[in-house]
């Protein structure tokens, strides 16, 4: 029986990791490689709109440089990131350049996402760049930003584009064909999931190419996680399977099928809960908690009993109970400086948090 996807699937994020794209002496696979690329120009002149988010510079900057460890410090992270940037790049525009089709690349950093004007901005340049018939090939950019060197194998910023561009589909391509069972007997690879439980976290394994790979099925498990609560579903299979695209998108069986949550957050919302970096946290009492829960309620003053982090008006906070539980995330309509100045007798806005600037976690 083939694959059913809720909708016709035009627009695509394909994210590959370092375990597909480099072999055990960091240098690039090209073999896999230019496999893939024919598969995406070949998807591409027949109409579909692909997005390749692509791991692999720090690990062919290692392999540029003759190494086999992984530097440990940010600053040679970065060197190394750089250095193979450049390698990573002019493999896939050579590889484009013989199926007759052009790629573009798009460098990200965590502020595109958490600034709503840049987040708005990315989307727009990766709509104007997919019109044109171009291949944009995404990656963090590591060699200034200082946080996104640890998340590895841009499982998360793969799931991030993909709400951002409002794909149809995410398809994460690894050196595992898709989630193991590893409960039972004969470790079969699980079809379809329904939702990312706590249970499903529970069966993931890390990854067997550490060297290489900073992710890790738990990691894409995350990532999944958040495109598919965008309405996003998601497929995890093998980089080695051949013709591994055009079959999916041929509705073959291949890998785990992660099925979209249908209660979609509206765009603003997801990137309340999603996109932006949390600048601090608010904790609540528990009457508070009682009635956020019910859904539809603003977060009142009176309901804060404490506040942590460097958070102006405008930012975005977690919203957590006594027991350090998070509830939501929201705008805050308070800076801390706002709440450390807040005396019971000043008259003012009692809104912390507007109804329509909040995200319930459940």
């Amino acid at each position: 029986m083939s694959r059913k996807f809720p909708r016709e699937i035009k627009r695509i994020v394909v994210k590959v990791g370092s375990s597909v794209i480099a072999n055990y002496q960091m240098k690039p696979q090209r073999a896999r490689l230019r496999s893939l690329v024919e598969q995406i120009s070949t998807l591409n002149q027949h109409g579909k709109e692909i997005v390749l988010v692509s791991s692999g510079a720090i690990v062919l900057g290692m392999g540029a440089l003759r190494e086999t460890t992984r530097p440990s410090d940010l600053a040679s992270l970065q060197a190394r990131a750089a250095i193979g940037q450049a390698i990573l790049m002019q493999t896939y525009s050579d590889l484009f350049k013989k199926n007759k089709t052009k790629c573009a690349q798009v460098l990200l950093t965590w502020d595109d996402f958490d600034n709503r004007h840049r987040y708005n901005n990315a989307r727009n340049t990766f709509w104007a760049i997919l019109e044109q018939g171009v291949i944009p090939i995404v990656n963090e950019n590591d060699t200034i930003s200082t946080e996104e060197i640890k998340f590895g194998d841009n499982d998360r910023l793969s799931a991030l584009v993909a709400g951002l561009i409002h794909a149809d589909l995410l398809i994460i391509l690894s050196d595992v064909e898709g989630l193991y069972d590893l409960n039972s007997k004969e470790k079969k690879i699980f079809d379809e999931i329904k939702e990312v439980t706590e249970e499903i976290k529970g069966i993931a394994s890390g990854t067997t190419k550490q060297h290489i790979s900073r992710g890790g099925m738990t990691a894409k498990l995350e990532a999944i996680k958040l495109a598919t609560h965008a309405n996003i579903p998601c497929i995890i299979a093998g980089g080695e399977v051949p013709d591994v695209l055009p079959r999916i998108l041929n509705r073959e069986r291949i890998g785990t099928f992660f099925v979209e949550k249908e209660d979609k957050l509206l765009s603003r919302k997801h990137w309340i809960s999603f996109g932006a970096k949390p600048k601090g946290k608010v904790v609540i009492d528990a009457g508070a908690k009682e009635a956020l829960l019910k859904g539809g309620r603003s977060l009142l003053l009176p309901g804060v009993v404490s506040w942590s982090g460097h958070f102006k008006s405008g930012d975005v906070v977690v919203v957590s109970d006594k027991n350090d539980q998070e509830i939501a995330r929201g705008i805050t309509n308070y800076s801390i400086a706002d709440l450390l100045n807040y005396t019971d007798d000043k008259k003012g806005r009692q809104e912390v948090i507007h109804c329509d600037n909040l995200v319930l976690y459940k």
